[in-house]
């Protein structure tokens, strides 16, 4: 069976868990990880949400396994993940990968930064 991206996309949104930004901030509130996707272009130029993790989106599975040697501390299978990306293509595709790799509590927010922003939240940017 042939597929695009966008159709790929479309199945990964319709099996994950996704979020508005008011829910994403009540659960980061709660101690929710949340995990920022993007390209580190894309935080210099559109900011990131105050306390989430960079991963980028190619980096994501490696720091996200346990066996990995590329692990990163802020990966627990069983504690809440919440992606985002852009507009919420890289992070629906990535709460699927991460559910293969047993992490039963993830989901993304929905739109990503884009949603974010016209919502009025706010975004850091760094000083670089």
């Amino acid at each position: 069976m042939s597929s695009n991206v966008v159709e790929l996309v479309t199945r990964a949104k319709a099996q994950v868990e996704n979020l508005t930004p008011e829910q994403v901030i009540a659960e980061t509130a709660e101690g929710a990880v949340l995990v920022d996707l993007r390209e580190p272009a894309e935080l210099t130029t559109g900011g990131q949400i105050a306390g989430a993790v960079h991963a980028p989106r190619g980096m994501l599975e490696f720091y996200a396994d346990l066996s990995s040697p590329y692990h990163r501390e802020e990966f627990d299978p069983s504690r809440r993940t919440i992606l985002y990306c852009a507009s919420g293509g890289r992070s629906a595709l990535g709460a699927l990968a991460l559910a293969e790799l047993g992490y039963a509590d993830v989901a993304h927010l929905d739109g990503g930064m884009n949603a974010w922003l016209a919502s009025g939240h706010p975004v850091t940017r760094s000083a670089g």
